[in-house]
């Protein structure tokens, strides 16, 4: 009786260890978070970097039946050195930059302009993208099914681009890459290593500059992590 017992329960564990392996339990039941990035399916290009660069920016101008692209006057897709091993990512385009289609160039990137210098650094000698290519209506914040679409085409972008560190500008950037569970005001000032696609560089996230502008108070926040960007880059003698 008790064997007959001891088999039945080991038939329920086997069937039960079978099951959540049908479904991927190891995303039920692990107790890391869920990452965006690391289910994502990106497409591998080839050529120089200015090349994949150029496919890339190809294939985002022909996505179909998207409402920011139809909605948007440009594609904003990068600006800077496209080999600089700093990558900076900020939300989304603002007015200014669909206007021009280049982004940080409004109000924001001109404070931009100033955080980089204070640090020794401007657009030449760093990279600069963005989560979502096109404007959202109303400079509004893009939506998580416009974040999931664009999505494939950041991590690309990042992996082309392959910098050594890797600077999330505000909360979008910041949850888009790492995750819903943490937040900006916590996650700045600490450096997080950990893959994106198929690299792993050394991410760091700050205050967008949007809302230092309205939050001024909290540039001496985002000045220790300027400064810690100005030591990394030191010691990795970028």
């Amino acid at each position: 009786m008790l064997y007959k017992m001891k088999k039945n329960l080991n038939q329920k564990l086997i069937n039960l260890i079978e099951y959540y392996n049908l479904i991927n339990s190891n995303l039920l039941l692990s107790d890391m978070p869920l990452n965006r990035s690391n289910k994502v399916k990106t497409t591998v290009f080839t050529g120089t970097k200015e090349e994949k660069l150029n496919k890339l920016k190809k294939k985002i101008q022909l996505i179909k039946n998207c409402k920011l692209k139809n909605s948007a006057t440009n594609l904003v897709f990068g600006d800077g050195n496209i080999n600089s091993k700093i990558m900076i990512i900020g939300e989304a385009p603002g007015a200014n930059e669909d206007m021009e289609g280049k982004p940080f160039v409004g109000r924001a990137g001109k404070l931009l302009n100033k955080m980089l210098e204070a640090i020794q650094l401007d657009r030449s000698r760093v990279y600069i993208t963005n989560v979502v290519n096109f404007r959202p209506p109303e400079n509004r914040k893009p939506t998580e099914d416009e974040i999931r679409r664009y999505l494939p085409f950041l991590i690309s972008h990042i992996e082309i681009i392959n910098p050594k560190i890797l600077l999330l500008l505000g909360s979008t950037a910041l949850n888009t890459l790492i995750g819903d569970e943490v937040v900006i005001s916590k996650a700045r000032g600490k450096w997080i290593e950990k893959e994106v696609g198929n690299i792993k560089p050394y991410i760091i996230a700050s205050f967008h500059p949007a809302f230092l502008m309205r939050q001024p108070e909290q540039k001496k926040l985002a000045w220790i992590d300027l400064k810690m960007i100005r030591d990394k880059s030191k010691s990795l003698r970028i």
